[in-house]
């Protein structure tokens, strides 16, 4: 079957409509020399069993699918049970883009609303959206929302925020105002941690928000709180950044510790890696009305009808398709709606309980791989500050690269060379550890790790 199956009657029809004899009149305004002549360059068409087959052989050659892998960075692999997947194969959550209509789109936004109510209880602040595209873009939304808060440009960063989510703000702030100039860096401790009194120098009276990972790109877990007194004793905004929320499960929320406006990938509660997408980012902050007229995306509310029963409305859309552009908090064209459902639908089986037993798995099985790796000669854990469930390691003779290409052989993703994302590390590898690890899965890595000439 042609990709355009149309019959020639159907083409004849079309050029009647349009007042044309032929497809080469109606193609007549493109150059000659930029049309493509002749058949293409395609493989015979294949019936579909032999599709199937040669599907497969394609798939077997995909070694990283079978291969056992540490890898995060800010992408996890957690447990996605197949009954989500089910779920969303019923076509009112797949079909319903957009809920303009709140009329026959009543499924979609109680979906929209479940999902805020979890961003808001995980983040722990009242107010949470819906359309953020991943945790990178809602960082950017809220470092701009920051700076129309305050009226303010300069945002600090911690050296533990992840490089893609920096590299995110940079492009959301090029072109205004002093662009990536108003931006300042500012490198973690020793310890990994951010470092809390070179972040309160760097905040100024041009200072609009400081941005900080917690966990950081690094897996430590910080003090945020004193990072958020020195914001607000200098009428800047702290905006915290979580990769994995599951760390959320049982650290203290950010807004507990002061945060006022809290962002994080929401891709490990509900959506498989998937080889880097699709994701979908959360997004929350205080219960403010200046900061509820500036939260970009959407918000569904909960109302009632003429007759008394519960119904859930497009309550807050700031988009520039729904009001002025000069207004417009966003050009966010989607809340990511299958994505926040399968979030929302693996929440609900997991339940609180679940959520916690989970997140516990995760610390107590990356604190025994920290215990035996630290037992190895020649590997260290450089930063000494409290960790979730990903966290460094300085490698036998120095290069992290080798050794991730020597245990990819074995079949071992081992982790994150760093020296990819700075040459001052080149020495360390991040390793990410999810309750899918096995007690053989950590001990396979370590005896790995043990056999690696360095």
């Amino acid at each position: 079957m042609r990709y355009l199956p149309h019959t020639p009657e159907e083409i004849s029809a079309m050029l009647q409509a349009v007042g044309l004899s032929s497809l080469e009149e109606l193609y007549s305004a493109i150059p000659k020399e930029a049309r493509f002549e002749g058949p293409l360059s395609l493989d015979p068409p294949l019936d579909e069993a032999s599709l199937m087959r040669h599907l497969e052989e394609l798939a077997q050659k995909n070694r990283a699918a079978s291969m056992l892998s540490f890898l995060g960075a800010g992408a996890y692999e957690h447990h996605f049970p197949p009954a989500a997947d089910q779920l969303l194969l019923r076509s009112e959550y797949y079909t319903a883009y957009t809920p303009y209509q709140p009329e026959v789109a009543q499924g979609t936004l109680q979906v929209i609303f479940e999902f805020q109510t979890i961003v808001s209880e995980i983040l722990g602040l009242p107010v949470a959206n819906a359309s953020m595209y991943d945790g990178a873009s809602a960082l950017a939304e809220a470092v701009l929302m920051a700076r129309r808060l305050t009226g303010r440009e300069r945002t600090v960063l911690s050296g533990g925020v992840h490089p893609d989510y920096v590299g995110t703000v940079e492009t959301y702030v090029h072109g205004i105002g002093t662009g990536k100039a108003s931006l300042t860096r500012v490198d973690v401790g020793e310890d990994g941690a951010a470092d809390v009194a070179a972040l309160t120098r760097a905040i100024d009276e041009t200072t609009a928000c400081v941005v900080v990972g917690y966990p950081n790109f690094f897996g430590v877990v910080g003090d945020i709180r004193k990072v958020a007194e020195a914001c607000h004793q200098k009428g800047a905004l702290l905006i915290t950044v979580t990769p994995d929320p599951y760390a959320l499960a049982l650290l203290e929320s950010p807004g507990a510790l002061g945060a006022d406006i809290a962002v994080a990938e929401g891709q490990p509660l509900g959506l498989p890696p998937q080889y880097g997408g699709p994701n979908v980012g959360l997004f929350a902050c205080r219960n403010d009305r200046k900061y509820l007229q500036q939260v970009p995306g959407r918000l569904v509310g909960e109302t009632v009808d003429k007759h008394g029963t519960r119904g859930y409305v497009l309550t807050l859309a700031t988009r520039e398709q729904h009001i002025r552009r000069e207004r417009a908090t966003s050009n966010i064209c989607t809340n990511s709606g299958l994505c926040a459902t399968a979030v929302t639908m693996r929440m609900c089986m997991l339940g609180k309980r679940g959520f916690v037993e989970a997140a516990r798995q995760c610390l107590a099985k990356a604190e025994y791989l920290k215990r035996e790796i630290a037992r190895l000669d020649g590997y260290a854990l450089p930063l000494p500050a409290p960790t979730f469930h990903e966290f460094v390691v300085k490698v036998r003779g120095g290069d992290a690269g080798r050794l991730t290409r020597a245990l990819a052989e074995q079949g071992i993703i081992a982790g994150l060379d760093l020296g990819r994302i700075d040459p001052r590390r080149r020495d360390q590898l991040l390793v990410a550890v999810t309750e899918r690890h096995g007690r053989g899965d950590l001990d396979r890595l370590v005896t790995a790790l043990a056999g690696f000439g360095g």
